[in-house]
Order: C-alpha cells, then sequence, then structure tokens
C-alpha cells in the first residue's frame, strides 16, 4: 500500500508494548498472504488486529466522512488493505499505517460520493467508540456533524468518538497542540450556545 503515513508517534498514541503486538500481527497477516500454509494464523491476526483498532479507525473515518453506513464501509475496507498490503507495512508506527489507509479510502469516498449526511437516531447505536456513553454524548455528536465547520466538527468527533487526546489530534491532523486546543474549545462553546437555546 504505497502512501504517505499519518505523523502520528508511538508515544503520542500508544505505548511501544502495544506498538509491537500491533506489528507482530502485521507480520503474521503479511507471512499468511504470502504463504498458503498459514491462512489461519493470518485471519486470526487480522482479528485481534481489528479488535484492537477497530474504534480508532471507525471514529476517525465517521470523523471525515459524517455518515455511519459510509464509516462502516471504510472500516471494512481498511483491514481488506491491511491484509493485502501487510507484506508491505515499513512505517514502525503501525496505528498511524492503519489510519493513513482508513484515511486515503474515507477521502476517495467522500470524492465519490460529494456529499454529507445526517445521523439518524437509530444509527448511533452502531458507533463503538471508547468513550460513547450518555444521552447528552450522543446529542452533543449529532450536534456537532451538522452545526460545526467541518474541522472543529473533525476535532471533536476525534476527541468523544474516537477516543484521541488532543495531542494524538494535533498529530493526525498535523495542526498545532494550541490549534487543536482553541478549535475544541470554540467548538464547545458553540455547542452550548445552541444547545441552550433550543425550546
Amino acid at each position: 500500500v504505497g502512501m504517505n503515513t499519518i505523523r502520528l508517534s508511538s508515544a503520542e498514541y500508544a505505548p511501544p508494548g502495544r506498538d509491537r503486538l500491533l506489528e507482530e500481527w502485521i507480520a503474521q497477516i503479511a507471512r499468511g498472504g504470502a504463504s498458503p500454509d498459514s491462512p489461519a494464523a493470518a485471519r486470526e491476526s487480522l482479528a485481534a488486529l481489528y479488535h484492537e483498532t477497530k474504534g480508532a479507525v471507525y471514529g476517525f473515518a465517521l470523523s471525515i466522512l459524517k455518515n455511519v453506513h459510509d464509516a462502516e464501509d471504510v472500516l471494512q475496507e481498511t483491514y481488506l488493505k491491511v491484509y493485502a498490503g501487510a507484506g508491505e507495512y515499513r512505517s514502525g508506527k503501525p496505528l498511524a499505517w492503519i489510519l493513513t489507509i482508513a484515511r486515503n479510502l474515507s477521502l476517495m469516498k467522500l470524492r465519490e460520493k460529494s456529499r454529507s449526511a445526517q445521523l439518524q437516531d437509530s444509527q448511533w447505536e452502531a458507533l463503538e467508540a471508547p468513550q460513547r456513553g450518555s444521552e447528552e454524548d450522543r446529542l452533543v455528536l449529532e450536534a456537532v456533524l451538522s452545526r460545526l465547520p467541518a474541522e472543529e466538527s473533525q476535532i471533536v468527533l476525534l476527541h468523544a468518538a474516537a477516543g484521541f487526546k488532543h495531542r494524538e489530534i494535533a498529530a493526525l491532523l498535523e495542526l498545532p497542540i494550541a490549534t487543536v486546543l482553541s478549535k475544541y474549545h470554540r467548538a464547545l462553546k458553540k455547542l452550548k450556545a445552541q444547545l441552550e437555546v433550543q425550546p
């Protein structure tokens, strides 16, 4: 999978031990893809990699696409690409490599569809994110998608839906941490003001 890798360092998202585990799974997937003798081990490693990283991948795709079905499609397509391209993995930053695949697929889907969609109430049930919680959280996230500028929306979704820290978001979006914090707090103020005026 030839692409520039998102500059997200191991220290910014995951401890080195987790990175080593992700890389072991990617290596096992690569061995299974190259040899017909070990497909079962490759599938098991892909399942483990999916389970460990799907929340971040799904939240990241959703923050770009703002559409549950499209984000689910990208989630599945990402791991198909991971399976096919595991032998080409060289970055040393496994999650950044996976998220780069998700970003490229998301941008491709945006170009294909050239549209955004509102999330229906029932679709929020499909959102598997580390920090998904209360009804209030759901309402805030729903408001983000329809009422904030694109970059502010993405920052809030990456934090609230995908569970990224502000420093991690800055690395993902290649923005200064101060800019991310400023946009995040500005977005929250807008949302609070909008929610207060609702009946």
